[in-house]
């Protein structure tokens, strides 16, 4: 059986963060490998990855680090999709294959879960439904009675889902062949090829089986979903602190604290765990680095420099800044005084701006996206959801309003303009708030 990672696609949805999103750093390592490691530990170990031209040379040098596994390796020369990636690799498939999709996060049960539904039972196709218990923008999943699918239905509006089952891309197929001749017979104007040959399949009596999977879940397809992603690794993580670090006899650390080699902290720095602190970072005087904050490699969390919630980088500095709840790219810098502004005056969920449309992150706490190689002078200010596309520049004593295109610099100007104050804050609201505050 082969195990078919599916690389070749382009994550639009994701921008000002322009890495491909299973190649993002967690615990030190890409999201692949980990998902490589866990093919391999169930006992997979014949692996094909279907790649792009711009991430190919990267994934094959990736691959060589995963050790007692077999790769081989093509293109999808444009991304038309899972179907279309497949077919790209048709010459490499003979007839039992399993799709993953690498950007979702699950647990190891998952892939046990399946193997064991295909070896103790006969069906054509073997998939994960995932419960939910609120609308999520994917695929779901109408089964009979004896947990057989009947038919996907992709993205259906709110309130018209046939059930609270969702697709979690982790497929067996045995017969690739069978699997290509429905692709093959499909009409459809929208990216659904792959899904509505499944559903084909599942109308002309090819057993497939949906297997009821309830362990972590997380898939990444906007920005802040990096959040949900860390959490699961942070949580399943124990604490580690290497004989490397330098950790000073005045600073405090307290919970599971999972450090790389060689980090120094210094006198009167709190670390609240669960955190990551990616290799060679200093955390400098009087800094504050909070529970479930992810910080690349080589960062320098200056003098008194907080850090709340947020997902960093490589190679990025601080100093004297307020990072709340924001994801932050590589090589980018912080005058002092920068600050991440992460709650609304209305206590309403943040949304982020994608062209004419707000997303809603569903988050009373969210601060900015900020691509790689930007910078921020002193003083200066980023209101909660914007985005600052990368190789940008927010000036001294901006207060940043709107997203930033990339290659932009903004600098500020004398324009103030009163109006009336018409909020009203409940007071139970404060109340909850604050009673949060002391958990």
């Amino acid at each position: 059986m082969k195990v078919v990672f599916l690389c070749g696609g382009v994550g639009k949805r994701m921008f000002p963060i322009t890495e491909d999103k299973f190649l993002l750093d967690f615990m030190g390592k890409t999201l692949l490998e980990h998902q490589m490691e866990m093919a391999r530990d169930a006992g997979l170990k014949d692996f094909v990855i279907i790649g792009n031209s711009g991430n190919i040379d990267r994934i094959k040098k990736l691959a060589a680090s995963v050790k007692g596994t077999k790769f081989e390796f093509t293109l999808q020369n444009q991304p038309l999709g899972i179907a279309d990636a497949l077919k790209s690799a048709a010459p490499l498939l003979n007839s039992e294959i399993l799709v993953v999709n690498p950007n979702d996060v699950f647990d190891s049960s998952a892939y046990r879960m399946l193997l064991e539904a295909y070896k103790s039972q006969s069906a054509s196709s073997y998939m994960l439904g995932y419960k939910v218990k609120q609308y999520f923008p994917g695929g779901y999943l109408a089964v009979n009675e004896r947990g057989e699918l009947t038919r996907i239905v992709e993205k259906p509006e709110p309130g018209t889902e046939p059930s609270d089952l969702v697709n979690i891309l982790l497929h067996l197929h045995t017969d690739v062949h069978r699997l290509f001749e429905y692709i093959d017979i499909v009409q459809t104007t929208r990216d659904d090829v792959y899904e509505c040959a499944m559903d084909g399949m599942a109308r002309h009596a090819h057993k497939i089986k949906v297997v009821n999977y309830d362990g972590q879940w997380s898939p990444i397809k906007y920005p802040w979903h990096i959040f949900d992603i860390v959490n699961i690794f942070l949580d399943a993580s124990e604490r580690k602190i290497p004989d490397s670090a330098s950790v000073s006899d005045r600073a405090v650390i307290t919970g599971k604290v999972v450090m790389g080699e060689n980090v120094r902290v210094l006198e009167n720095a709190v670390i609240r765990g669960p955190v990551y602190i990616g290799p060679n970072c200093i955390i400098g005087n009087n800094a504050l680095v909070r529970e479930y904050s992810h910080i690349g490699a080589g960062c320098v969390v200056g003098f008194s420099t907080e850090i709340k919630g947020s997902y960093v980088g490589d190679n990025c500095w601080f100093h004297s800044s307020y990072i709340g709840d924001s994801i932050i790219g590589n090589n980018c810098s912080f005058g002092a005084g920068s600050v991440t502004a992460n709650f609304r005056f209305d206590e309403k969920p943040v949304p982020v701006r994608y062209n004419e449309l707000k997303i809603n992150t569903e988050r009373d706490h969210f601060g900015a996206i900020i691509g790689d190689n930007c910078k921020t002078g002193i003083n200066s200010g980023i209101l909660p959801g914007r985005r600052i596309g990368p190789n940008s520049i927010v000036g001294s004593h901006v207060c940043l309003e709107e997203d930033l295109p990339p290659d932009t610099i903004v600098t500020g100007g004398p324009r103030y303009h009163l109006t009336n104050n018409d909020i009203k804050i409940k007071k139970i609201n404060k109340h909850e708030f604050e009673k949060r505050l002391g958990e």
